[in-house]
C-alpha cells in the first residue's frame, strides 16, 4: 500500500496544483479562523465524497491545528474500483499546502485507510501520522482523538454492519445522489437518506448509543475530559457521565466538522456549500467552556 500512499501525494502536489490555485485565491473577509478543526470520514476515492463542499469549507475556515480523524482515503473502495477525480486531488493538495504554511496537521488513519497505519510515527509532506492523539484545548481540557473503529468489537455491532454492509452502504449513497439531484431541480435543500435511515432503524440507533457510551467510558478510564472521533458518520456532541463526547461526522452524508474557538469553546458546524447559502455555514450544538 506504500505505492498508493505515495501516488496520492504526488497527484495532489502535481496534477492538482493548477486547479487548487483557484481555491486559494479567496477573499480573506469571508474566512473565519479557528484554533482547531477536526474532520473525518472524507472517503476520498469514492463517488459519495463531497469534495467540492469540503474544499468550500476548508478555504473558509483556516486554523492553527487540523486533525484528520480517519477514513480520509477509502482504500477499500479504491481496491475494488479506481475513482479519483480532480476535486479529490484538490483536497489532497489543500491539506498538504495547509501543513506547509504552518498549520499543524495530524492524520489518524481509520479502518478504510488502514494502509496508512504502517506510517504511524512518520511525517508525510509535513503531515504527522499518529495512531491516536491527545489535544489540549485553549481552556485546558484534554481531548482524546481517535477514529473509533476499534470500538466496533466492544459494542458488538456486527448486526448493523451485516445488515448494511459496505457495498449496500455505497448503493444507498448512490441513490441519495440521485434523490438530491432531483431535489436541487425542485429548489429543495440537501437531504441525507442514509442519515434518515440511521435515525429510523432500531438496530442502528442501538449501535450508535452503545458506540458513544463505549468510547466515552474509555476516555474516562484514560483520564481525559473528552473524546473526538468519527467512524459512524453521525455528528454529535453531548455529555456522557461527565465526559464530553464529540463526533465530527463526515463529508459523505452530513458535511460536518468540529471546531475549537480560541477561547476553547467547541462547536459543530453543519456546512452548506456556497451555491446553497452564499458561503455561510449552518452552525449548531455549541458547547461553551
Amino acid at each position: 500500500m506504500r505505492t498508493m500512499f505515495d501516488a496520492l501525494g504526488s497527484m495532489g502536489s502535481a496534477s492538482g496544483a493548477g486547479a487548487q490555485e483557484t481555491h486559494d485565491n479567496d477573499d480573506e473577509s469571508l474566512r473565519k479562523r479557528y484554533r482547531t478543526v477536526f474532520i473525518s470520514d472524507l472517503h476520498l476515492g469514492t463517488p459519495g465524497c463531497q469534495a467540492d463542499a469540503l474544499l468550500d469549507f476548508l478555504k473558509a475556515h483556516p486554523s492553527d491545528n487540523l486533525y484528520l480523524v480517519g477514513d480520509i482515503i477509502d482504500g477499500w473502495q479504491l481496491r475494488r474500483k479506481w475513482y479519483w477525480p480532480q476535486a479529490h486531488n484538490d483536497v489532497v493538495q489543500k491539506l498538504l499546502k495547509r501543513a506547509r504554511k504552518g498549520c499543524r496537521v495530524v492524520f489518524i488513519p481509520g479502518n478504510h485507510d488502514e494502509f496508512a497505519r504502517e506510517f504511524i510515527g512518520l511525517r508525510f509532506g509535513d503531515i504527522e501520522v499518529m495512531e491516536e492523539a491527545v489535544h489540549t484545548t485553549a481552556d485546558g481540557r484534554q481531548l482524546w482523538v481517535i477514529h473509533g473503529d476499534y470500538f466496533d468489537a466492544v459494542v458488538q455491532c456486527a448486526k448493523w454492519l451485516a445488515i448494511v454492509g459496505d457495498n449496500l452502504y455505497e448503493f444507498t449513497l448512490k441513490l441519495n445522489r440521485y434523490l438530491n439531484s432531483l431535489r436541487a431541480r425542485l429548489g429543495l435543500p440537501y437531504w441525507s437518506l442514509s442519515a434518515y435511515l440511521k435515525q429510523k432503524v432500531k438496530s442502528a440507533l442501538n449501535y450508535v448509543t452503545d458506540f458513544e457510551v463505549a468510547v466515552a467510558n474509555e476516555a474516562r478510564r484514560r483520564g481525559h475530559q473528552g473524546v473526538v472521533c468519527g467512524h459512524i458518520h453521525r455528528a454529535e456532541m453531548r455529555d456522557i457521565d461527565g465526559v464530553l463526547y464529540c463526533n465530527d461526522g463526515d463529508w459523505v452524508e452530513s458535511r460536518t466538522a468540529l471546531v475549537e474557538h480560541f477561547d476553547g469553546t467547541l462547536e459543530l458546524l453543519h456546512w452548506a456549500p456556497s451555491h446553497e447559502t452564499q458561503g455561510r455555514a449552518q452552525m449548531g450544538n455549541t458547547v461553551n467552556a
